[in-house]
C-alpha cells in the first residue's frame, strides 16, 4: 500500500490491520501485509548501494587521474560516485569523472569491484564499489569547486606509494601497471548486452566478464 506524505497520519491506522512498513522515498511511504498464514517471503527493499569509479589511464605518460575530495581530504584515489537509478555503470563512470574534473572520457572495461558490508556512508546497508578503466579524451583539468579539494595526473608508481592512497587504491594502482606492462586483456572485464526474451517487449540487461578466448556470442 503506497501512503503519500500527505496522508501519513492514516499510517498508524494501517499498522492497526497487520501493515508494516517496507520502504520510504521522497515524499511516499509503502507498507506491506502478508496475507497467507506462513513467514512472509515478499523481497526486502535495496540491500545495497552501487557506487561507481573512473580510473582514467594516459597509457602514454603512465599517469593515473586522481583526486581528493573535500569531505575525505586525506584519501588520494580516483574520482567517482553514487550510480543513479536506471544509469549503467559506464554512464556512471564518465559522469562522475567529468563532473569532478572535467575530463571527458571513454569507457574501456571494469577493472574490479569491492563489497563492503555496513559501510558508515550507506545507513548501514552494504555497498558495491565498481571500478571502470577509461581512456581520456581531453586532459585540462577543471575540478569542481564544491567537491574536489584537488585533482591531478599522477604517475602510478606514486599514486601505489603515496602514504594517502588506501589499499585498495593501491591494489588498483597495481592492477593498472600490470595492464600496461603484460595487456589489459589480463585484467579487464569486458561488457556485454544481451536479451532477456521472456518478456515482451523484449528487455536487455549488461554482463561483464574476462575476455572470452573464441568467438562466443551466446
Amino acid at each position: 500500500m503506497k501512503v503519500p506524505i500527505q496522508s501519513s497520519h492514516l499510517i498508524p491506522v494501517a499498522a492497526k490491520h497487520g501493515f508494516q512498513f517496507h520502504h520510504a522515498e521522497g515524499d511516499l511511504a509503502v507498507l506491506c501485509r502478508w496475507l497467507p498464514e506462513s513467514p512472509s517471503r515478499l523481497p526486502g527493499y535495496a540491500t545495497h548501494q552501487v557506487g561507481v569509479a573512473g580510473c582514467v589511464i594516459n597509457e602514454k605518460t603512465r599517469e593515473l587521474l586522481v583526486v581528493k575530495e573535500k569531505q575525505m581530504p586525506r584519501i588520494l584515489k580516483v574520482p567517482g560516485g553514487l550510480s543513479n537509478p536506471g544509469e549503467d555503470l559506464a554512464e556512471t563512470a564518465v559522469r562522475e569523472v567529468f563532473e569532478e574534473t572535467g575530463i571527458l572520457s571513454e569507457f574501456k572495461a571494469i577493472l574490479t569491484l569491492r563489497q563492503h558490508h555496513n559501510h558508515p556512508n550507506a545507513f548501514g546497508r552494504s555497498d558495491i564499489y565498481f571500478v571502470c578503466r577509461l581512456a581520456p579524451l581531453t586532459f585540462d583539468l577543471s575540478p569542481c569547486e564544491e567537491e574536489i579539494l584537488y585533482c591531478e595526473w599522477m604517475r602510478i608508481d606514486s599514486f601505489v606509494d603515496h602514504a594517502d592512497t588506501s589499499p585498495f587504491g593501491k591494489r588498483l594502482g597495481h592492477l593498472v601497471k600490470h595492464g600496461l606492462d603484460y595487456g589489459f586483456d589480463r585484467v579487464d572485464m569486458v561488457m556485454d548486452e544481451l536479451n532477456f526474451p521472456y518478456k515482451v517487449p523484449v528487455m536487455y540487461y549488461k554482463v561483464f566478464h574476462r575476455p572470452l578466448q573464441s568467438d562466443v556470442t551466446e
